[in-house]
């Protein structure tokens, strides 16, 4: 399939953008495609020739955003190398403070559905790349309660560091975070 030509790349990452401004301010379901296409200063044409409706381009957004983290977490294989889990955890935490997208997602106005989808992928993750503590049976029903409240605190814990604007150097942040889903 050819990559598509810079016209088109700049349209979507404007409209991408435009939606993204928006969630800062309003729900998804408040958000129409005139108020979109206003912000992007382009047509309903335009719009709709790229995406169905707001919630085309919302989801490709997000789809796009767990795409990108499969990829960072795929590069890790060692669950026993506290290094690397740290390492993984830093890169994370930089992926979201240099990405507006999942920071606005994530957000108190982001998308519960993207949220929902986040906590199940990031489960998974730490099911299979974070070592259980020590005092945790391996039991696999037990590990699934200890990766949701792991993935619970640690969405919360960003969520704070993003409304901090984010105060604390990702290096700490990925030490704390190891730190605690040890605990």
């Amino acid at each position: 399939m050819p990559k598509p030509n810079r016209k088109i790349r700049y349209t979507k990452m404007v409209l991408r953008d435009s939606l993204i401004n928006l969630i800062k301010e309003k729900s998804i379901l408040r958000i129409t495609i005139k108020d979109i296409c206003d912000i992007a200063d382009i047509s309903r044409s335009t719009f709709y020739a790229h995406y169905k409706d707001q919630y085309d381009l919302l989801r490709q957004i997000q789809e796009e955003t767990i795409a990108n983290l499969e990829s960072l977490f795929a590069k890790y294989n060692s669950k026993e190398n506290k290094k690397n889990i740290t390492r993984m955890t830093e890169e994370v935490l930089r992926y979201i403070a240099d990405n507006e997208s999942i920071q606005v997602l994530i957000s108190e106005n982001g998308d519960s559905n993207f949220q929902k989808k986040l906590f199940s992928f990031s489960q998974k993750q730490v099911l299979r790349y974070y070592p259980t503590p020590a005092h945790v049976t391996s039991d696999d029903k037990i590990q699934t309660y200890v990766s949701a409240f792991v993935v619970s605190g640690s969405i919360r814990l960003i969520q704070q560091w993003l409304k901090s604007n984010m105060d604390v150097p990702v290096h700490e942040m990925a030490k704390m975070m190891v730190w605690l889903s040890q605990r």
